[in-house]
Parts: structure tokens; sequence; C-alpha cells
């Protein structure tokens, strides 16, 4: 037990206190969130829109964080992360609590889409702050508390969201949009703006032409592909897998809420040791292959076993593992492509990938779901899982010109 409590020890030694400061925001954030896992459901149960329909509206967010992380990773390198993390969080906030209030399809999507937007463009802003908050031999380890935070409070939040949609969906909407703006609050309290911000802006001004574009780096551009392949996979586990769980497995909203605070507290309490553990001892691609092909399992022995909760609850202890192995070295690989002047650049590009992943998964998904069956769409995951795993391979050695 001393020796455990050693190494938990070791895992969080050095961090910096803005660090600890920006996890805790993220945290207060994260633990409202509730409509994005539920809004297929809400869709569909509440409103009785079609699976078809409602992937559209999940398309919708996808849509809305590719363009709110453009704008935010372009707003970045021109006024620095704190505005647009303020922004986005109030904003955000507000925009959650008046999408529970919009009914009508069209209006609907239009209100989802400008929300994912507002929302979104938090995400490159982050990203460069944690990059602004830690130091190159503890960075991956920083990425990795700020997504134990985003874990701990998708664990509360999740399980919260599941109890709060068995009794009342519009509370979602509302306590998601309250978190965000609480969030902003805590901002403005814990981190005050960096007082070298200003300099550091016009730095990077200076150097932004003489340094290269995110947008014209092929090795990059490849592993934004790759990941956006491995996204697709990873967002039908917020997207369709919670219907197919419910109508097809026999699972009740809140034993899926339970489900997504199993995934969430697992990586919380494990990831950071795993990370501390593997940041040294090999390149992150290395690592981000093996998560991918675990993600492909979980889906996988749907069509192979049966089972309810049991079943279930493997597969969310296998997709997590994936997601451990994979995602933290993400951030470490496409954080060392990037330098001071154009890191709003390649953290929206990042972003952008997740958001067209998506667009594609519930979409995709759900029209696969819906007029052929869902045991097709696991296959065509699993198979999309093992290609991406071989083009990690392929960028690893390094043979993308």
């Amino acid at each position: 037990m001393p020796s455990l409590l050693q190494l938990y020890k070791e895992a969080y030694r050095g961090l910096s206190k803005q660090m600890w400061f920006l996890a805790l925001v993220t945290l207060i954030n994260r633990s409202g969130t509730m409509v994005v896992p539920f809004m297929t459901m809400y869709a569909t149960q509440k409103l009785h829109y079609t699976i078809v329909e409602a992937g559209f509206i999940m398309a919708l967010f996808g849509a809305g964080s590719i363009v709110g992380a453009y704008i935010g990773g372009r707003i970045t390198d021109a006024i620095g992360f704190y505005k647009v993390q303020l922004f986005a969080l109030l904003g955000g906030g507000i925009m959650f609590i008046v999408l529970g209030y919009l009914q009508h399809y069209v209006i609907l999507c239009a209100g989802t889409f400008t929300l994912s937007m507002i929302n979104e463009s938090f995400r490159p802003a982050n990203s460069t702050a944690i990059a602004y908050y830690s130091r190159p031999e503890n960075r991956t380890r920083s990425y990795s508390l700020n997504r134990l935070a985003i874990n701990l409070g998708w664990a509360f939040g999740g399980a919260l969201g599941g109890f709060l949609a068995s009794y009342n969906y519009h509370l979602l909407f509302w306590v998601d949009g309250l978190t965000n703006i609480s969030a902003a609050i805590l901002l403005l309290f814990v981190l005050p703006v960096p007082h070298d911000l200003k300099a550091t802006l016009e730095h990077n001004k200076t150097h932004a032409d003489s340094g290269s574009s995110a947008y014209k780096d092929k090795q990059y551009l490849f592993f934004i592909f790759l990941t956006v392949l491995f996204a697709f996979c990873f967002f039908q586990m917020f997207t369709i897998l919670p219907v197919y769980l419910k109508l097809h497995r026999g699972l009740s909203e809140k034993l899926i809420g339970v489900l997504m605070a199993i995934n969430g507290l697992l990586i919380a309490f494990v990831e950071m040791v795993i990370v501390y553990k593997l940041e040294a001892k090999a390149q992150p691609l290395r690592f981000i292959k093996y998560g991918v092909w675990l993600v492909g399992a979980s889906y996988g022995i749907y069509n192979l076993f049966a089972g309810q909760f049991t079943l279930a609850l493997i597969s969310i202890v296998i997709i997590t593992a994936g997601e451990m192995l994979s995602m933290p070295f993400m951030n470490t690989y496409w954080i060392s492509r990037s330098s001071d002047h154009n890191r709003g650049q390649y953290a929206a590009l990042y972003t952008m990938g997740w958001g067209t992943a998506q667009i594609a998964a519930p979409s995709i998904g759900g029209f696969i779901a819906g007029n052929y069956s869902y045991n097709l769409l696991w296959w065509i995951v699993f198979a999309i899982t093992i290609i991406a795993g071989f083009g990690y391979i392929r960028l690893e050695k390094n043979i993308i010109k």
C-alpha cells in the first residue's frame, strides 16, 4: 500500500499551481456534462424524432465544433487563450439553457449548431492554456490532469444526468448551462490574466509568418485523418450506443448513466499513473495504436456475446482502457509539432478533427443502425479501428511525405 501511494504521489508531482486551478475550472464545467450524452435519447424519447433525425441533430454538434474550433484557434493566436475561454464558458452556458426550450426541429438544429460553435471554441484556447501553464517534461501529465478533471466531471454529470433524464430531461439543459457559467466565474477568480500575455502575443505576431502552418504539415494532417477515423468509432459511445443499450440490451437510463460514470471514474483513478509510467518509455504513436484497437474490440464484443449490464460493463472497461492509452498521447503528439506562435492552429485542427467525427458518428452511425442493423455498425466500427491502428504504425515509421 505505501508503494502504491508513493506511485500516485510521484504521478502528480511537479505540476504547476496554475495547472491545478485550470483543472478545477474544467472539473466544474464538466460536472454538468449531461446534454450531449443524452441528446440522442432526448430527441427520440422526449421529442419523438427518429434515430436518423436525432443523428442529424448530433451531427450539428460536430459541425458547430469544427467552425468553433477554427475560429477559436485563430482568435487564440491573436488575442490569447484567456478571453476565448471566458467567452466560450459564458456564451456556452447561456446557450445550453436556451436550447432546452427549443423543440421545433429546424430551430432546434440551428440552436444546436450555435451552441456547439460557441462552446467548442473553448477547446483550442484551453489546450493552449495547458501548454502555457506546463513544462515540456510534464506536459503529457498536465494534459492528463485536465482529462482527469474532465472525466471526474463526466462521471458525476453522467450519473446525475441519468437520474435527471429519468425524471425530467429539461433539467439537463439547466444544470449544463449553470455549470458552464460557474466555471467562467471561477476562472476570473482563481486564474487572473497572465502578466506576460501581452508580450507573448506580440512575440507570436512577430514570428507568425516565419513559422510553419499547421495546415501545411503533411505528417500532422495524416495524423488528423487517422484521429477522425478513431474518433468516429469512439463517439458511438455517446450517440448511438446509449440507444442500442436501451432498445436491444434492455438497460434503463439510470444504468446507462452508471456506465458513463464508470468510464469517467476509471480514467480519473488510473490514467495519471499509466501516463506517468509510460510517457518516457516510447514514442506516443506506439501507445496510440494499441488504444485504438481496444476501442474497436469494445464494440465488436456486442456481436459475439449475449448479455445485458455485465456485457455493457465489460465493453465500457475495454473502451476506457483504449481511451487511456490513446488520447493522452495524441495530445503529446500534436503539441510536439507546434510552437508558441502557431499552437492555436494545431489545437484548432485537432479539435476540428474530433468535430468532423462528431458529425460523422451520429449521422452515419444512425443511418446504418436505422436502415440496416446495429450489428453491422459494430462490425464497421471494428474494421475502421483496425485500419486506423495500422495507419498510426505507418506514421510512427515516419514515411508520410
